[in-house]
């Protein structure tokens, strides 16, 4: 047993299989017992040391346990599978002794074990081989099997199909039908549309099928099953793609009817596009029934997608030419499509009605399709009274009423943990969400409410008991984060870099000098670096700066040992540091003759609230009465008028052409950008620390791409300045200039915090609200509404200067007009209505004057228009140039949307009797009359 444990500690795994093999049952018992002794041991040394024995300890520990449970779990330990070559070859050797029926016992128990790969399912696989058991059939043994079958088509110079990798594999015939029962596929099984490739999954798969290797109508059936069951997109991709290589027979397609309808009615486009193809081929061969159509029309008619409801408007329209008895029962399908937000869909709908209406039996139904017609707008009104007559009753009008959320209102922050195994907990929870990333990927956006208050939280609590409680909380955080990479390896440069710091970051720079992991020489050397200088130093850097002075400060002052608590920790979520509570923490400070960290106190003043004046004015008396030196900057500084850095006129609160402080910068493309500078604040850069005064020198806009690892990690950056969303928005305005016009994504995560701070809102707000709601991604456009629909909703936007700020960034070919309509719609359907109208009021005038009409420009009217619809347009000046557009001849859907947005303002006689909406008219009426 010594000889052994002599062979671990000098990490000789190849000496260990006939070592381990030498003992007896006792003896491996008694060797197992030192094995978990040194296990524990080796968590706490250094990687090195640790890296060269991990191997021999893993293949000692297998081969020493006498239950297969406990063998299963020693081997699938996470502590000991950081090797680079595989260990399993020397376990197979120390277990060559075993009974058959133990070694197929642990394949089985470590087949059910998470996170198989290549090695491991070889790994089972030998030991099924030589127990000559069946192979064990889990998900997780599938997902390693993947693996190695994608690591098969490139172990060769020349790429190897996957059908003949699959065809020459023992075990493909019982493991690829386990792909149809995962919850999830497995990331290594590829697809891509290709319609005639066998190199990819479905088309391998379906040969198989063809070969007899797999049962046919088995992966229909389950194909089916899963598309019903619904999951990830690509997953439903997937299973599509299988089943239309294997292309259902007339039989399978009738005994899925009622599959085929749901996933008409709730499948993703290209699934319910499929589902639709085959009840048309239902319906040729007169094995759909008119009541299975009808129920499945009025849940596809209801689908955003125009292309599924114009295809099933043409399957109803079929059917009701080839038998108008069924104008009963379909025609109240068909009605579904009057809630359809395309006009000309609309209008197919009711052309349909119009025409097969005769045939319609009974008084009840005509009911029910003019209760339904009711709901069209004012374009259709004159057509649906002609056509339904007294059965349309005029409504009275409703008192319109704006649906906006409630404002947001400040939530205290809870206090740091009071004890040691609380603050261990959430430190740990927090530097382990990220202590192995190098970067996060850009659609994480975070909360930044949470994450500010929880790091702010959780640094207080360090300080505080590493003050009371040092050698629990050292002992405690130790053992808490083993494993982790910088408690092992140290900090790595890119975690103390001021370019790329999250506050996940920060607190692992706390945690490592609290352990003594940080030398002093490192320690002055990565202070430094946390002041940002240069003509192109960003806000990003410079905010990042700030952060990480701070954290090197607290762990400089947890050192000393003599700090009670942090003045900068937020009295809110929003970051934001009550004033009156600021003076009790300088009372305090004063009263144990401590001296506040400069930066503490530095950020301490950015994030001081002084939006209240009967409070402002008594909290600088009080902080002057304190008699210190920070009190009477406290004082100063509540009274000041100023922001951080006051930010220059923008052209929407100004009547005068585009000057001053805003800047139209030319691309290399030609495209104008539109940014905003800042003017300095001399206070910052002659009493705040070096690390500060970035905030308070003039900036001029640039318009910069930056390098940098995401504004996801941002929730610092809006807490850094809480009370000055103006001066934030105009430095981060080249993010959200990125974000529309070159894609960048998750760059507006910060706006809807921005939009919560308690400063005044201006041009630079509006501005950078302008460029979210334009953002080429859906989910930052998503943020961009919130941040919207927060300002309306305390009282603080300006929807005309909003419209005009998107006119002009429309014009200058930074936003599109789509994505815009698109994010305008979403916050409507809020139901702010009338806030969306306001903004679209002034917006239309300027998109309505080109020439050539910009495209998405519908859209836009088409929002326009449903927001007119809904709230009215009392109080609305009518939109110049709305006339001319809604006159031109054809029917596209500018013309149309401009038509029905127009006749919300009772302006139809400016048209005059011609133009489109006259003939769209009168094609409704020839219906009528037919």
């Amino acid at each position: 047993m010594n000889e052994l444990l002599t062979a671990v500690r000098a990490g000789r795994h190849h000496d260990v299989p006939p070592l381990v093999l030498a003992l007896d049952r006792p003896g491996r018992r008694s060797a197992l017992a030192e094995l978990k002794e040194l296990r524990k041991e080796v968590r706490g040394w250094d990687w090195q040391r640790r890296d060269r024995i991990r191997k021999a300890l893993l293949v000692a520990g297998a081969g020493c346990h006498t239950g297969a449970a406990g063998c299963a779990a020693w081997i699938g330990g996470r502590d000991l599978r950081d090797w680079t070559r595989s260990p399993y070859p020397l376990i197979l050797a120390s277990l060559k002794d075993r009974d058959p029926a133990w070694l197929g016992d642990l394949a089985h128990r470590f087949a059910g074990r998470a996170a198989l790969s290549e090695a491991e399912y070889t790994f089972v696989g030998e030991l099924t081989r030589i127990a000559r058991v069946p192979l064990p059939v889990t998900d997780n043994l599938v997902t390693g099997w993947t693996e190695l079958v994608g690591a098969a088509r490139w172990r060769r110079r020349t790429r190897r199909p996957l059908t003949d990798i699959l065809r020459d594999d023992p075990h493909a015939a019982v493991l690829a039908p386990r792909l149809f029962e995962m919850a999830e596929l497995p990331p290594q099984v590829d697809f891509y549309d290709a319609p005639d490739s066998q190199d990819h999954w479905p088309g391998a798969l379906s040969a198989l099928a063809e070969d007899g290797v797999l049962d046919r109508s088995y992966l229909v059936d389950r194909c089916v099953a899963r598309l019903m069951r619904g999951g990830k997109s690509v997953d439903q991709r997937f299973f599509l793609a299988v089943l239309q290589r294997l292309e259902a027979t007339e039989d399978e397609e009738k005994s899925h009817l009622r599959d085929w309808t749901a996933m008409a009615a709730d499948g993703i486009a290209p699934v319910a596009s499929h589902a639709q193809q085959v009840l048309v081929r239902l319906d040729a061969r007169g094995e759909l029934p008119v009541r299975e159509l009808a129920d499945v029309s009025g849940a596809v008619l209801f689908r955003q997608e125009k292309k599924l409801v114009r295809a099933q408007l043409t399957l109803l329209g079929k059917v009701l030419r080839r038998n108008a008895s069924t104008a009963g029962e379909l025609l109240p399908a068909v009605a579904e499509a009057f809630a359809h937000e395309g006009i000309d869909v609309q209008e197919r709908a009711l052309k349909l009605v119009a025409r097969y209406l005769p045939a319609v039996p009974g008084p009840d139904v005509r009911e029910q399709l003019a209760s339904a017609a009711a709901q069209l707008g004012p374009m259709h009104r004159e057509s649906v009274t002609a056509l339904f007559g007294e059965l349309v009753e005029d409504e009275a009008p409703q008192a319109y009423e704006e649906f906006l959320p409630p404002a947001p209102v400040l939530r205290r922050q809870d206090p740091a943990p009071e004890t040691v195994a609380e603050l261990v907990e959430e430190v740990a929870a927090r530097v382990k969400a990220h202590a192995s990333e190098h970067w996060i990927p850009a659609s994480a956006v975070l909360d930044t409410s949470a994450g500010i208050t929880g790091f702010e939280r959780a640094l207080d609590g360090l300080v505080r008991l590493a003050r009371s409680d040092r050698e629990e909380l050292t002992g405690s955080l130790r053992e808490a984060l083993a494993g982790v990479r910088f408690v092992e390896h140290g900090l790595s440069p890119y975690m103390v870099d001021p370019r790329g710091i999250s506050t996940s970051h920060g607190l692992s720079v706390v945690v490592a000098s609290l352990l003594g992991l940080v030398s002093e020489r490192d320690r002055v050397a990565w202070r430094a670096k946390t002041v940002v200088t240069g003509s192109d130093a960003c806000a990003h850097a410079a905010l990042n700066g700030v952060l990480l002075d701070r954290v090197w400060e607290a762990s400089e002052a947890i050192a000393a040992g003599r700090v009670p608590f942090l003045l900068a920790t937020p009295t809110w979520h929003t970051g934001a540091v009550e004033a009156a509570e600021l003076v009790e923490r300088l009372r305090t400070y004063r009263d144990l003759d401590v001296r506040p960290g400069p930066a503490d106190f530095a950020q301490a003043l950015l994030r001081v609230r002084r939006d209240s004046d009967p409070e402002r004015a008594e909290s600088a008396a009080a902080a002057e009465a304190l008699g210190t030196g920070e009190g009477d900057r406290l004082a100063a500084w509540i009274r000041a008028e100023d922001s951080v850095a006051p930010v220059l006129r923008h052209p929407a609160t100004t009547v005068s052409r585009p000057s001053g402080g805003t800047w139209w910068q030319r691309t290399t493309s030609g495209a104008r950008q539109v940014l905003v500078a800042t003017r300095e604040r001399l206070v910052i850069q002659r009493d705040f620390p070096e690390a500060f005064h970035w905030l308070g020198r003039a900036q001029l806009p640039r318009a910069q791409e930056c390098y940098h690892w995401g504004p996801e990690r941002s929730s610092h950056w809006t807490a850094t300045l809480p009370g000055d969303p103006e001066t934030l928005a105009a430095w981060l305005m080249p993010d959200l200039l990125f974000a529309a016009d070159q894609g960048q994504r998750g760059a507006v995560g910060f706006l809807p915090a921005l939009a919560e701070s308690a400063g005044e809102v201006g041009g630079a707000m509006h501005l950078a609200l302008a460029y979210g709601l334009g953002a080429r991604h859906p989910e930052d456009r998503t943020a961009a509404v919130d941040a919207l629909l927060v300002l309306a909703a305390r009282g603080r936007l300006d929807g005309a200067a909003l419209g005009r700020e998107l006119a002009i960034l429309v014009d200058r070919d930074l936003v599109k007009v789509n994505r815009t309509a698109d994010a305008l719609g979403t916050a409507a359907a809020t139901g702010a209505y009338r806030t969306v109208l306001t903004v679209l009021a002034a917006m239309l005038p300027g998109l309505l004057a080109y020439e050539k009409t910009p495209r998405g420009l519908g859209d836009l009217l088409s929002v326009a228009a449903e927001c007119a619809e809904r709230c009215g347009t009392g109080g609305i000046e009518p939109i110049a140039g709305l006339a001319a557009t809604a006159g031109r001849k054809g029917s596209s859907q500018t013309v149309r949307q401009a038509a029905r947005l127009l006749a919300t303002f009772g302006e139809r006689e400016e048209q005059g009797t011609a133009g489109p909406e006259s003939d769209r008219k009168a094609t409704i009426g020839d219906q009528i009359n037919t």
